[in-house]
């Protein structure tokens, strides 16, 4: 997009109830059930296309895209019977 960035951070904050994780509590969902993400970008004089980056930069995050469309899950054993 031809931006010069001076500076760019994505921090990513969630949500999660341990007591699924831990298995204290069989009722609550292992997992988050939250994620923010928040985008601090400075640039020179280029404010106006930031919003089309952040937007982009979501469309094409392989991580973000996994996590919002589940991907196919195969588990397989191997071993003892």
């Amino acid at each position: 997009m031809g931006i010069m960035l001076e500076r760019a951070f994505v921090t990513a904050e969630g949500d999660v109830d341990f007591r699924g994780t831990l298995g204290v509590a069989r009722d609550v969902p292992v997992g988050f059930s939250e994620i923010r993400l928040l985008f601090e970008l400075e640039a020179p004089a280029a404010a106006d296309k930031l919003p089309k980056l952040v937007e982009l930069s979501e469309r094409y995050c392989v991580v973000l895209q996994t996590l919002s469309h589940a991907a196919k899950i195969v588990v397989h054993t191997q071993g003892a019977p």
